[in-house]
């Protein structure tokens, strides 16, 4: 998701220099600002595809997005394990391609009319490659910037995810609406190529870690990471908040999707004008948490704006009139959404960055991405179920009240008493390390 200009300059302005000097921090900035943009556009096309082009009805919408977040819970914590063992240029780089392989794939069961069975592969090859790219650009950061950059560091990249989410919606959506689903796909395999090319660039070398590894060794360091992340009150914290929201919001997303061209009756450029609103929300949110937590308090701000974010989308199911009218307020709902629950994924990013060794980003990481998303499949095909029994409207105001968990577990949890300043650093568990055998 690349910067308007003007938040560009503010961001390099407020930024330590030496953050920006980085080269290879500005390339993985680069790279991973294209592969976001590339993947939120992907992540309307596929679905736009498959309702407009296809005719798919509720459930098998919500089958074909619970087969694309299918790869968090079957492969984020060996991802985890891998990364912590990899050099993230080369996971990156890898992603990037598979990405664009598939969307490629895409294309031609467009063309040849080989129908939802298609497209059920091409999600869940770009949700795993994505998996693999999102563990590694996390643990990259750790390793490219000093500690105390790591609060803009993230700001940076996530302010980069907030503007793809301008421009991916609105791309995906115009590109589906008014030229053609093989193009909308081909134009998505485009811009991960470019995120390939970009990454590729980074300069810093990584020590070759060891190829061959026991199944068993794999395992123990999964394990590792579940025990270090059970075993720290605001990590298993995150967790649990996370694993709330990000399962109501897959079955809200499922409803969502259909309730704005069926139930709205809004084009496919509408629908990704309004997804789109979430953006520059985002990017407002990201350019807060660079301030924000250090002036009010983590947790304060952790709760209070997961409270606020997620609240809002309760107003989406009592829209009716007009679709100027409709759209506006979308736009607005959208909006308040993208700006809180990015203040909330930045600051809770730092805080899980800082209290973490740096040998444990991957695997911490990747355990945090299976907690939160692991059971978004299962919300997805939730969602899809309710909309069939219930109806659009009713499902999409029960989605959005589960929501509402996230910040009640947060406000139950250690981290709304977190200060001012990050909490520091921990040590792995000492039952968890395990010496090699000599």
């Amino acid at each position: 998701m690349p910067f308007p200009s003007s938040a560009v300059s503010d961001s390099v302005r407020s930024a330590p220099p030496s953050l920006w000097r980085n080269s290879d921090f500005r390339r993985l900035w680069l790279g991973q600002t294209a592969s976001q943009l590339g993947e939120h556009t992907s992540l309307v096309i596929i679905p736009l595809i498959a309702v407009l082009t296809l005719h798919a009805d509720a459930s098998q919408l919500g089958v074909l997005r619970a087969v694309g977040q299918a790869p968090i819970l079957l492969l984020a914590l060996f991802v985890g394990a891998w990364v912590d063992r990899w050099r993230t240029r080369t996971v990156m780089v890898l992603a990037d391609l598979g990405r664009t392989v598939a969307l490629g794939g895409a294309v031609v069961a467009v063309l040849y009319g080989f129908g939802l069975q298609a497209m059920l592969v091409v999600a869940f090859t770009i949700g795993a490659m994505s998996v693999f790219f999102d563990v590694a650009y996390q643990a990259s950061l750790v390793r490219l910037v000093k500690r105390d950059q790591l609060v803009r560091g993230n700001s940076a990249l996530e302010g980069s995810r907030s503007a793809a989410q301008i421009g991916g919606p609105a791309l995906g959506g115009a590109l589906v609406s008014l030229l053609s689903a093989p193009i909308a796909a081909a134009s998505s395999a485009l811009i991960f190529a470019l995120s390939c090319l970009s990454i590729r660039r980074i300069r810093r070398t990584e020590s070759i870690p060891e190829r061959s590894e026991r199944p068993s060794r794999v395992w123990r360091r999964i394990h590792e990471g579940l025990r270090f992340v059970v075993g720290d009150a605001s990590l298993r914290a995150i967790g649990l908040a996370s694993a709330a929201f990000q399962f109501a919001f897959a079955a809200m997303m499922t409803v969502y999707l259909l309730f704005l061209p069926r139930e709205l009756q809004l084009s496919g450029s509408a629908v990704g004008l309004a997804l789109a609103a979430i953006g520059p929300g985002a990017l407002v949110g990201s350019l807060l948490a660079a301030h924000l937590p250090s002036r009010l308090g983590h947790g304060l701000v952790l709760v209070s704006a997961a409270a606020i974010g997620d609240g809002v989308m309760l107003c989406v199911p009592a829209l009716h009139g007009p679709s100027a009218v409709t759209i506006l307020s979308l736009v607005a709902v959208n909006f308040v959404f993208g700006a809180f629950g990015q203040l909330v994924n930045v600051t809770h990013m730092a805080v899980r960055q800082a209290v973490t060794p740096d040998g444990m980003q991957g695997r911490v990481s990747a355990t945090i991405t299976f907690a939160g998303m692991g059971l978004t499949p299962l919300g997805s095909l939730l969602g899809g179920y309710l909309a069939e029994v219930w109806g659009l409207r009713t499902s999409l105001l029960v989605a959005a009240a589960g929501m509402m968990l996230s910040p009640v577990l947060m406000a139950l949890s250690p981290l709304v008493r977190l200060g001012r300043e990050l909490p520091a650093l921990h040590e792995a568990l000492p039952t968890v390390e395990h010496p090699r055998p000599t």
